[in-house]
């Protein structure tokens, strides 16, 4: 399952215009990245995403209160969020395209909304699918975080930048890299909780600025950071259906359980289960298939010790049900395939006034002539024949008898 990130560019969406993109496999490592037009762009593979980054220059982030009864998901949402945004936006609403955070609900108290402009997010969406790369899901560059203070030295093409989440920052505060915007940065002087992150095109001057350690990051790792985010921002009119996104969230979990190193853990313990049950299978199969042998080779020694004569053990159960009927018959002995008792056990479940026309035998088979039943009648006494260990069934006005192998009634 690979996932491919795309950077949309700030600029208008033109046919000509070139978007830089990271992809991978494993959601860690980039194993390609380049700046291509869109039908350049690879594929994911199947079961795949494609997920468009927002850059962070055309975010702003608002906290607002939703009334009790709004959430994410509520028709009512968008006006909503209009009417609440109205005074802080510097566009008009109506031109924005906004989206809450993840798992925002109302009662729920502050939740962050992200605005960019609605055409350009649009038109940078339909010129991908125009491509062929559909995206399943939008994400910020950078978005507000609730853990400790992150600082992130970016390059850009006017002028290198700072950008802070977190530590208590309100939203996400893009600076520019110099002296004067460091007193701008809370505890800046202290060093505590402050993770600094940059990338190598301007870490020199960030360790200059900053003076402390710093962790270096790539431009394709900050795409993959970023397409980790739980945000989506496609929401509102850019939304699919209920059901589509149930299916996406799913998969998204499903692809952050198979490619996060958190979910390594639960690959490993789910990897074990199978072998384990696997191992199960297997040793319970061949308990089964040992006892199942156990008890063919009882049966056949009890077979050859029965009767001597027996040297070729095939079947047991029909070799020892045919010497006992040659015994039976040597012996001069009635057996249950025999007319006698046929006719002993259609006198205790028949009428006593019955009268036979005719009764014919062969080969185990008893045949009655004359015998005048009624349907309800003679179902009724091949009900009870059948509980003997009996088959009968009436053909016009003869009634045939005979014995069943499987009965469960005396032989």
């Amino acid at each position: 399952m690979s996932t491919l990130v795309i950077y949309l560019p700030q600029t208008a969406a033109e046919a000509t215009l070139a978007y830089d993109y990271a992809l991978t496999t494993d959601g860690d490592t980039a194993s390609d990245h380049a700046c291509v037009p869109p039908p350049l762009l690879p594929f994911a593979a199947r079961g795949g995403e494609v997920v468009a980054v927002v850059p962070v220059a055309l975010l702003s982030w608002h906290s607002v209160d939703l009334p009790k009864g709004i959430g994410v998901g509520s028709a009512r949402l968008r006006p909503v969020l209009e009417g609440l945004l109205e005074d802080r936006l510097l566009d008009d609403a109506a031109q924005m395209h906004l989206a809450v955070a993840p798992a925002s609900s109302a009662g729920s108290g502050s939740v962050w909304v992200a605005a960019c402009d609605k055409a350009w997010l649009r038109r940078h969406l339909q010129a991908l699918e125009a491509a062929g790369r559909r995206v399943g899901r939008v994400v910020p560059e950078f978005a507000p975080d609730i853990g400790p203070l992150r600082l992130h030295a970016i390059s850009c093409a006017s002028l290198p930048q700072l950008i802070m989440i977190g530590g208590g920052t309100q939203g996400v505060i893009r600076l520019p890299l110099t002296p004067a915007a460091l007193s701008l940065v809370p505890d800046a002087s202290a060093g505590e909780n402050v993770l600094v992150f940059s990338e190598p095109a301007v870490a020199e001057l960030a360790q200059q600025l900053l003076q402390r350690k710093l962790s270096l990051i790539t431009w394709p790792q900050r795409l993959l950071e970023a397409a980790r985010s739980p945000w989506d921002l496609a929401q509102s009119d850019l939304a699919s259906s209920h059901r589509l996104r149930t299916v996406k969230h799913l998969t998204a979990l499903g692809r952050k359980l198979l490619q996060s190193p958190a979910g390594r853990p639960v690959r490993w313990g789910l990897a074990l289960l199978l072998i384990v049950n696997l191992v199960g299978l297997n040793v319970w199969s061949w308990q089964v298939q040992s006892t199942v042998q156990m008890r063919r080779v009882a049966l056949a020694a009890t077979l050859t010790q029965t009767f001597p004569q027996v040297k070729l053990v095939v079947d047991a159960p029909l070799q020892m049900e045919r010497e006992l009927a040659l015994l039976r018959q040597a012996s001069g002995a009635a057996t249950n395939r025999d007319l006698e008792p046929i006719l002993a056990a259609l006198g205790s479940v028949a009428r006593a006034d019955l009268s036979l026309g005719a009764i014919e035998f062969m080969a185990g088979e008893a045949r009655f002539k004359g015998l005048q039943l009624q349907v309800p009648e003679a179902t009724d006494i091949s009900e009870k024949l059948q509980r003997l260990g009996y088959a009968a069934r009436q053909e016009e006005d003869t009634y045939f008898v005979k014995q069943v192998a499987a009965a469960g009634g005396p032989r």
